[in-house]
């Protein structure tokens, strides 16, 4: 009796932990994508090379010690473009993940938690649900990319580009989630109880219900990264990306189109990474899903 008295409960945190642990899809997934992170935001200590160095001489080399990706058209080194273009398209997801994440996530808070703001906010992200996502970005481009560009400059200009019309055309789906966990916990007693003793408004939302949805946000989170690597692939991929000498993984599979029959390593290479981003990225999501979700936490 004396030693289960004195044994010390169990945190939240550890409980969590132990939960994702099992998850063995979820531990493959995180071990991938941080390695990936470290190789293309690490690797150019070690691969020194410029990746918009043009070799003419040493074009359209096959993979050897010297150049274990191989080169391109112009005697780019395809490892260094590779690690840049990761460094890209990993900072788009992130950056675009953080926006769309901070939009929804407050959407669903004011939505969920005042009454009036509900019907208008939900009605707004009807509307933006209803948008074919696809053309509207392609719109959005078209309209911002050269006053973005004279302000920022073509890369920095792009970049924001690129970021704000992902991060906007992807809130969407969390507001929802977020909302509906609101709703759920107006009505719980710890929320009764602190409206009870005149708790501001402001303080409910930053003390109670943020923090209790927190999960939910958290996965969400995840999942936007690898649809917002996707969605700027895809428009890289039709041109409409970054500049040319500013490569990415969907720029460098835009370029590589026109050699597919004569060097398919071109194209397998930034293939393969967006896929493994995008599937360990995925699992991971799933594994924080079954982890933080008490209802599965246990099983």
């Amino acid at each position: 009796m004396t030693d289960v008295l004195s044994t010390p409960p169990r945190s939240q945190w550890r409980d969590i932990w132990d939960q994702f642990k099992s998850h063995r899809g979820a531990l493959i997934g995180g071990v991938v994508f941080m390695s990936i992170v470290v190789v293309v935001f690490l690797g150019p200590l070690i691969w020194t090379i410029d990746p918009t160095h043009v070799e003419i001489r040493a074009r359209n080399k096959s993979p050897s010690f010297s150049y274990p990706f191989g080169t391109d058209q112009l005697g780019r080194d395809m490892l260094a473009r590779m690690m840049a273009g990761g460094r890209v398209s990993i900072s788009v997801g992130l950056t675009a993940m953080a926006l769309a994440i901070t939009l929804g996530s407050s959407v669903g808070l004011l939505a969920g938690y005042f009454r009036k703001l509900d019907w208008p906010l939900m009605r707004l992200t009807e509307i933006f649900q209803s948008l074919p996502l696809l053309p509207l970005l392609l719109v959005m481009v078209t309209l911002f990319r050269e006053p973005l560009a004279g302000a920022f400059g073509p890369e920095k200009g792009t970049f924001i580009l690129i970021v704000g019309a992902i991060g906007v055309t992807s809130w969407m789906a969390t507001a929802r989630i977020v909302r509906g966990s609101v709703l759920a916990l107006k009505e719980r007693e710890f929320v009764l109880a602190a409206r009870s003793i005149g708790t501001t408004d402001f303080k409910m939302i930053l003390r109670h219900i943020l923090p209790n949805v927190i999960s939910p946000i958290m996965v969400s989170a995840t999942l936007g990264i690898a649809a917002a690597i996707i969605t700027e692939s895809a428009l890289s991929f039709l041109g409409l990306g970054f500049p040319p000498d500013f490569p990415t993984w969907g720029r460098l599979l835009y370029d590589a189109v026109d050699y597919m029959q004569q060097y398919p390593s071109r194209v397998i290479w930034p293939g393969v990474a967006i896929s493994l981003t995008v599937l360990s990225v995925n699992y991971l999501g799933d594994g924080l899903r079954d982890a933080l979700d008490p209802r599965i936490r246990g099983r």
